[in-house]
């Protein structure tokens, strides 16, 4: 059995050798290929992944945190050696999440296929039966392709980032302070405490209401006249996008090397259409943004870099539309079936579209959508009779209203 040395030692040969072979991948793209080099590289770090972490845990100890009086030769080699094998177990992790990250991009760009049967890019791994399988492109693509050559294969995102120019430097910093950012806070909620008669006792609950609920009306239906209440606390959202510093300095590095100082704007228009184009479901199964919200509920201000041009801008507008895509998923609970014929990604544009004051064209530009399939989409949604309960102002429908009168005659019916 090897020392937890000599398995460090592999390790770190094992990353050094994956960021020579992987750099040489993308000389000439072949998306079957370097699927396959991807899980076999995989499966690999995961391996030491398990080994290391099991030895090592997760227990943080540092040199520089020793007292003057633990300052002996011994202590002080034994917090290095501890330090060193977590900042291997840190590399091995940011290797293996850019791993992770390259194959949910390229999945979500490519369908593989073994005769008529599609085939999980996770399952590409026997180097013999690549020449079975055919790539198909998606009509709907997530992420960006050229971003791949520039993630952290061997997780050496500083040595690598040491390499770079300033300009790369600044960005790099400026993408990663957005995505470490806190969700600035928005109340959605009340918790209160009630004192009430019941029986000849006094009593105590305590209730969490909505933040725009008439408080005094609610409580009157729950416990009669005689009562009186007080604020304990508000319900508060926040936390950070995403939950994951591998991920962050991944996809931080990625983007800051294919575009240099407009890093931050590219970043926010892939995660707007991934909001959009996705639903919940698809978002809590997709790998291509490790550990991100699959729903936001307050506001971050990277999804404002690409809409400052916009004549009715103001701080917290992509958030907003973003926040409203998420609870008007949650308002079509249960009703999916009845525009079950409108696929998800068509669905968002839709929605967009009813919520915003953007026009067709910009919407299939913002989301890469066809506008002649969105167009068709909003006229079926139309028919369903949803958008005069989902929506404030339906003005924007009107003109996809049917022309004709039996038409209409329909629709009447459908919306009672």
């Amino acid at each position: 059995m090897t020392t937890t040395e000599e398995l460090i030692a592999q390790i770190n040969r094992a990353l050094d050798d994956i960021k020579i072979s992987m750099s040489k991948l993308f000389e000439n793209f072949d998306p079957l290929y370097l699927a396959f080099n991807l899980n076999r590289n995989l499966a690999i770090l995961k391996g030491f992944e398990d080994e290391l972490s099991r030895r090592v845990g997760d227990t943080h100890s540092y040199a520089g945190a020793l007292s003057k009086r633990e300052r002996d030769p011994h202590i002080r080699r034994i917090f290095l050696r501890n330090h060193y094998r977590m900042l291997t177990l840190e590399r091995l992790r940011t290797a293996i999440t850019g791993h992770k990250i390259a194959l949910a991009t390229i999945a979500a760009h490519y369908t593989f296929y073994r005769g008529k049967k599609e085939v999980d890019i996770r399952n590409i791994t026997n180097k013999e039966e690549l020449g079975e399988l055919k790539v198909v492109e998606k009509p709907i693509k997530l992420g960006r392709l050229e971003i791949l050559p520039y993630l952290a294969y061997s997780g050496d995102v500083l040595k690598i980032l040491g390499q770079q120019d300033n300009k790369v430097r600044d960005t790099f910093k400026e993408i990663k302070a957005k995505l470490k950012e806190r969700g600035q806070v928005r109340k959605k909620g009340i918790r209160i405490e009630v004192e009430y008669w019941q029986g000849g006792r006094l009593k105590k609950e305590r209730l969490e209401l909505p933040i725009d609920a008439d408080i005094d009306s609610e409580l009157r239906k729950r416990f009669g006249r005689k009562y009186r209440w007080r604020v304990l606390s508000y319900v508060k959202t926040k936390g950070v996008l995403i939950n994951s510093h591998y991920t962050v300095d991944n996809i931080a590095l990625a983007y800051a090397s294919c575009y240099p100082g407009k890093g931050v704007e590219f970043l926010a228009l892939d995660f707007f259409k991934y909001y959009y184009v996705t639903s919940e479901k698809e978002r809590e199964a997709i790998s291509i943004y490790p550990q991100m919200k699959p729903c936001i509920d307050c506001h971050y201000s990277i999804f404002d870099a690409p809409f400052m041009n916009e004549p009715e801008f103001r701080t917290g507008f992509g958030s907003m539309l973003i926040i409203k895509k998420c609870e008007i998923e949650k308002l079509l609970s249960g009703k999916r079936s009845e525009i079950s014929n409108i696929p998800n990604y068509l669905l968002g544009g839709v929605v967009l579209y009813g919520i915003s004051s953007f026009d067709e064209k910009k919407i299939s530009n913002l989301l890469g959508i066809d506008e002649n399939d969105l167009r068709e989409a909003i006229e079926k949604f139309v028919l369903s009779g949803l958008h005069m309960s989902l929506f404030e102002d339906t003005s924007k429908f009107e003109r996809f209203m049917p022309k004709s009168d039996k038409a209409k005659q329909f629709l009447e019916l459908l919306q009672g």
